[in-house]
């Protein structure tokens, strides 16, 4: 049997009030794949306000979390 592993997610924002409660939902599974991984950290990025992506990131040490903003 074989298990499929989350290592990224893409988050869009069409409610701004709810921003934060999405990109923490989303960072709360990652970080539940990464404890069993022990490997890498997770990076967010924003692409532009409405639109972030979440994801399992080796340049980011285990237990992180990092941010980045692409223009």
């Amino acid at each position: 049997m074989q298990t499929e592993s989350i290592e990224h997610l893409e988050v869009l924002i069409t409610e701004p009030s709810r921003r934060q409660e999405l990109l923490d939902n989303a960072e709360a599974e990652l970080r539940q794949v990464a404890m069993t991984q022990h490997l890498a950290g997770i990076l967010i990025t924003r692409h532009h306000p409405g639109r972030y992506t979440i994801s399992l990131n080796d340049s980011v040490p285990f237990g992180e979390t990092r941010e980045q903003i692409l223009s």
